[in-house]
């Protein structure tokens, strides 16, 4: 991803729901998570996706993987760089947690700006104060035993329906959350900042002809054209 922080920036400014919109006319979906929601109300969400998957617990995998500092939870949370957003896999278990205020300190030592789970997030008002922007399926009590256990670092996963892979990019805010394939993080955003334009572009109209938005919205290629047209002969 060419200048990330620049990208990155450049998603800060725009709405999410925008970002969804391009995603799925570059032909990726589904790419907004379902039953995800944030837990830090106001704070938006963009960074490169780390990932965890959790598995349903066995014992034989869990005396392989249980290694301390060197399990598949500690490594997906190490391997996080400044901005990071790890991303987890907890196949939609609510109920369950996947790690809380200790395990969790390891982010905000990383210094990553987020997490993702379609699982719960345990001791939930201790992991605000780290400043993460937090988006999960629920909040708990409870651990992940006897529904969950951390199983693989940085691996294709999928979290609330959507798959997920290490470098894709995260875009999330009070309206949920999306994915965008690292393939087409650069076209995305060059579509989201035009489609903003044009759409304020189109409320102006409106709002001056004192007409329903239907006249103009959704946009057709002409009117994109006639967009790009007045906004030439401005700038001339």
């Amino acid at each position: 991803m060419p200048n990330p922080s620049n990208t990155v920036e450049r998603y800060l400014a725009t709405e999410t729901a925008t970002v969804y919109t391009a995603v799925r006319e570059f032909g990726y979906e589904p790419c907004s998570m379902r039953d995800v929601r944030s837990f830090t109300p106001g704070k938006k969400l963009v960074g490169p996706a780390k990932t965890l998957r959790f598995i349903p617990p066995r014992a034989d995998i869990m005396r392989e993987t249980r290694k301390g500092e060197l399990s598949p939870e500690y490594l997906a949370m190490g391997s996080c760089a400044q901005g990071d957003v790890l991303v987890i896999d907890g196949l939609g278990k609510k109920h369950s947690g996947i790690g809380g205020d200790i395990k969790l300190l390891h982010l905000k030592m990383q210094g990553a700006a987020g997490l993702v789970t379609d699982a719960a997030i345990r001791d939930l008002n201790a992991v605000s104060e780290y400043g993460l922007a937090l988006f999960a399926g629920g909040r708990t009590v409870t651990g992940g035993h006897p529904e969950l256990d951390p199983f693989e670092a940085n691996c294709t996963i999928q979290c609330g329906g959507v798959a997920v892979r290490p470098g894709d990019l995260v875009v999330a805010d009070d309206d949920g959350v999306v994915i965008v394939p690292e393939c087409i993080i650069i076209d995305v955003i060059n579509y989201v900042e035009e489609h903003e334009k044009v759409e304020e572009w189109i409320k102006d109209r409106v709002i001056e002809e004192k007409v329903a938005p239907g006249k103009y919205y959704p946009p057709t290629e002409e009117l994109i054209r006639k967009y790009h047209s007045e906004i030439s002969k401005i700038n001339k």
